[in-house]
Formats: C-alpha cells, sequence, structure tokens
C-alpha cells in the first residue's frame, strides 16, 4: 500500500509570523520534517501543501517543490487540517496517483523522527489501512488533577474527589500531539464520517512532543532539539 505524506504550511501563522520557515537552530523549521520524511524511505511522494509563495520557495529550495498551491479558501485560520489533506488527494487521484492512505507531518515537528514515522506505518498496515493512526502522548499529570483559574484568581478543581487519588490509581490519558496522523484514504470519500471512525494510538514519548504556537514553546522546542543532539546515539 502505497503513502503520500502531507505537510500543511499556511502562510498566516499571526502568533509566530512565518513560524513554518522561521530558522530552528540554524535551519529553516520545515526542513525538519521535510528531511525526517525523506529517510524514513516510506512514502512515494511528499508535498507540501501551502498557498505561500515565500513557503512554496523554501521548500523547493529544500528539494520539496509543491506540485500545485493550496487554494486560498484553505488557508483561512478557521479551515481544519482534513479539507487541506483532502485537496492533496483528491488533486493527486484527479492526475493519476492514488495511495491507501494520507500522513499528515506538521510542518513545525523538529523533534520528530524517521522511526515514529516507520511505527505509525506499520501500525496502519497491521490494521489493513482500515483505521486511522494518530501520534498522541501522555499527560504529565493526571487529567483528574485538573485546575481552572477563575475571574478573582481562585483555583478550582475540575473534580475535588479525584486529588485524593493517588496517581497510580488513575488510568493514563493521551492527547493529540499535533505531529503526526496517518489517514486511510476513505476518510476523504465523499459522506465519510469522521466522528465514529476507529483509531489507533502511536504514542510518542513526552520529551519529543511540543505544539509550537507561542515563543515560550518555541524556545522549549530549541532546548529539546538542542539537548537531543548532544545524547548518545544509542540513547535518542
Amino acid at each position: 500500500m502505497s503513502l503520500i505524506a502531507v505537510i500543511p504550511a499556511r502562510g498566516g501563522s499571526k502568533r509566530i509570523p512565518q513560524k513554518n520557515i522561521r530558522p530552528f537552530c540554524g535551519r529553516p523549521m520545515i526542513s525538519y520534517p521535510l528531511e525526517t520524511a525523506r529517510q524514513s524511505g516510506l512514502f512515494d511522494l511528499i508535498h507540501v501543501s501551502t498557498e505561500d509563495t515565500v513557503i512554496r520557495d523554501t521548500a523547493a529550495g529544500l528539494g520539496f517543490a509543491p506540485d500545485f498551491p493550496r487554494p486560498v479558501e484553505l488557508a483561512d485560520d478557521h479551515v481544519g487540517v482534513v479539507p487541506v489533506l483532502g485537496h492533496v488527494a483528491r488533486t493527486y487521484t484527479e492526475r493519476g496517483r492514488r495511495f491507501a492512505g494520507v500522513c499528515l507531518i506538521s510542518a513545525c515537528a523538529p523533534l520528530l523522527e524517521a522511526a515514529d514515522l516507520a511505527a505509525a506505518a506499520k501500525l496502519f498496515y497491521e490494521h489493513g489501512g482500515k483505521k486511522l493512526v494518530l501520534g498522541v502522548t501522555s499527560y504529565p499529570a493526571p487529567v483528574e488533577w485538573a485546575f481552572r483559574i477563575s475571574a478573582d484568581g481562585l483555583l478550582i478543581a475540575d473534580n475535588q474527589a479525584s486529588h485524593a487519588t493517588r496517581s497510580q490509581d488513575l488510568q493514563h490519558a493521551y492527547y493529540d500531539s499535533g505531529m503526526l496522523a496517518i489517514h486511510p484514504i476513505s476518510d476523504f470519500e465523499p459522506g465519510a464520517d469522521l466522528k465514529v471512525r476507529p483509531t489507533i494510538a502511536h504514542i510518542l514519548p513526552r520529551h519529543r512532543v511540543v505544539d509550537i504556537d507561542t515563543a515560550e514553546d518555541w524556545e522549549m522546542a530549541e532546548t529539546l532539539y538542542l539537548g537531543h543532539q548532544q545524547r548518545p546515539e544509542t540513547h535518542r
């Protein structure tokens, strides 16, 4: 079964302008997931989905020139990623290229490794290419221990009773890492109900998951990346 990797990279980031191509430890951010995708050897094609000419030219300079642009109407703040992936899948189908699955890779995933992609693809194939494989990571503390802060600055427990429960007695909870997902091609067929489709978890280690939306996130990601570069290869 063939896979295509799609890296969505719109140009309208507001909290960190042009974050997809901003220098990260000396290289454009998008260069990291692109090189990881190439190193994995998993994909028949790697496509950068962007409406932005600067991002397009950056990708082309890295050896990943997009075959076609993203429509402007799919580059809005409120457009989800599935319509973007669907546009790519349909466009290639119209051009005679068909894939069993579409692998979403975040443009801001410098800590993603080729082994992560290989493990996720293995799960995808083991389930016949019929289930979504989602890269998730565990919460650092039980979600049952969550607090909110009220308007007057007081901490309000989401579930007061759970705060008396030991962490080892609570079930692990996970969240979407935002780094990686492999969709079966059926997700993009007309009438597909994405709310009920089965999803398989590929668990990523917390020390390699950062959702980069703020300057603090960026600094944390650079710190983690540089730290990983200093670790012995056998422990990465």
